[in-house]
């Protein structure tokens, strides 16, 4: 598979079959995702891959499993997605937020040392670190692709960062950026509609 076959191949898969993934497909993922750019030239990042379902049931156990019709349409007017399109892909993600990582083959979790707080920095720069790693994910994604498969992501909401260093025994000083799973899509899947960008309209030359 080519570049833009795979770039046009990526999708964020939430429902896989029961399939492993080799370990050393996993192997050559997570050798893309250091080919990504650093921002210290150091690819400090660590890869964690559960595969054994009861260490992945007990990472994931902090995850709801499920909303309520009442919970989504809440949720909606509480982050203002106002359109259709929007609406519809919140609608399918967030009801298989659990079930999207459990029944994928593997959960990896990236690591960051965490060198400047993240969450109030002091100027962009101190983001540079945080911004290497989600290169990393998207080369992980992007060779997930190329090698048939497919992934999702969950930023951790509330607590379940510090609970899955718990779970999973990482130091303080590296910071978890997501949970992803990653497996052989489903057959057949129904893609969610995503909205058509008019390329011209974006790029603009020499001004905005």
């Amino acid at each position: 598979m080519d570049f833009y076959e795979a770039l046009n191949s990526r999708k964020t898969v939430r429902e896989f079959e029961q399939e492993d993934v080799p370990d050393k497909v996993i192997e050559r993922v997570l050798a893309a995702a250091f080919r990504a750019p650093t921002n210290d030239h150091m690819r400090d990042w660590h890869f964690i891959v559960v595969k054994d379902r009861s260490d992945a049931a007990k990472l994931l156990d902090i995850i709801p499993k499920g909303i309520s019709d009442e919970e989504m349409d809440a949720l909606i007017r509480d982050w203002n997605l106002n359109d259709s399109l929007q609406q519809a892909c919140y609608r399918s993600a967030v009801p298989k937020q659990y079930r999207m990582l459990f029944d994928a083959a593997a959960i990896i979790i990236p690591l960051l040392r965490q060198k400047t707080d993240i969450l109030h920095p002091e100027n962009l720069s101190h983001l540079n670190g945080f911004a290497s790693i989600w290169c990393s994910i998207e080369n992980l994604f992007l060779a997930a692709a190329a090698e048939g498969y497919g992934c999702n992501l969950r930023v951790p909401l509330g607590n379940e960062a510090e609970y899955a260093r718990d779970i999973l025994g990482f130091p303080e000083d590296y910071l978890m950026p997501c949970f992803i799973g990653i497996g052989r899509p489903k057959q057949n899947l129904t893609p969610v509609c995503q909205k058509e960008i008019n390329l011209r309209e974006r790029i603009h030359k020499d001004r905005f």
